[in-house]
């Protein structure tokens, strides 16, 4: 890949997935077949040499907001949201591990008969020691969103820049999949994410990538070499960052 011609940009990313990105077609779970081309992607970007840590999200088995209608209390479905993040973050820790890049969990859950329980200088020395570093269970915390919990450890673990997978190709000023005339910012400040509420991504996460000063990669996961590309230097997605913003 032509990507892979440029010396790394960046030194420390943190890659938030989603669940929903593990889905592929399905309509929920992980599709085997995206779960492996994901896990290439991240391989191809770790082979240049970069510190890669993972924020995973759990939406595709279960999602706390959408709990009301089941009877369940939102502190017990944040929950097991978190447990889903888990569920995912095996399947991706194996997949890694299987393509020769090296990679463990950590996760804000106590459950370390399972997976090893966060811990900052831990995780830092994971990443010197060229491990991937996947990050499950959120914050630990009810109420805050897996994008919270990216921008989070991105701030503990000093990351250069916060790459934002999702299913289209950056922010929008209207809902692209809505709307056809949607226009793409190529770069946008966080000060107009929040004022127009532009929920690509969450406003606490947004509030707190503004406060440290960390940039936002808005890019889509579906096309190959994206990840490799951004950590190389191409402009790919939207950038969200502190100055302006341009179409």
């Amino acid at each position: 890949m032509a990507a892979s011609l440029r010396a790394p940009r960046f030194s420390k990313i943190l890659l938030k997935l989603s669940g929903e990105s593990l889905m592929g077609e399905r309509n929920s779970g992980i599709n085997l077949p995206t779960l492996k081309d994901i896990a290439g992607e991240i391989h191809s970007a770790h082979k240049l040499g970069i510190q890669i840590a993972i924020v995973m999200g759990g939406g595709n088995i279960f999602r706390g907001v959408e709990s009301s209608q089941y009877s369940i209390g939102r502190v017990t479905a944040d929950y097991m949201g978190m447990l889903a993040t888990v569920i995912n973050a095996l399947a991706l820790r194996e997949t890694l591990n299987a393509a020769c890049s090296p990679a463990t969990v950590m996760t804000a859950l106590e459950i370390d008969r399972v997976v090893e329980p966060y811990g900052r200088e831990r995780a830092l020395r994971h990443l010197d020691e060229g491990r991937i570093v996947i990050f499950a269970g959120g914050t630990g915390n009810p109420y805050f969103t897996t994008d919270t919990a990216a921008t989070l450890r991105a701030t503990e673990i000093n990351a250069e820049v916060i790459l934002k997978a999702t299913q289209v190709d950056g922010v929008y000023d209207r809902d692209p999949a809505k709307d056809p005339a949607a226009k793409l910012f190529r770069k946008i400040s966080y000060e107009r994410v929040l004022t127009e509420k532009l929920r690509i991504i969450d406003l606490t996460a947004i509030s707190m990538a503004m406060e440290q000063q960390i940039p936002i990669i808005v890019f889509n996961i579906g096309k190959r070499g994206n990840i490799e590309k951004i950590v190389s230097g191409y402009k790919v997605g939207t950038l969200v960052a502190g100055e302006g913003d341009e179409r």
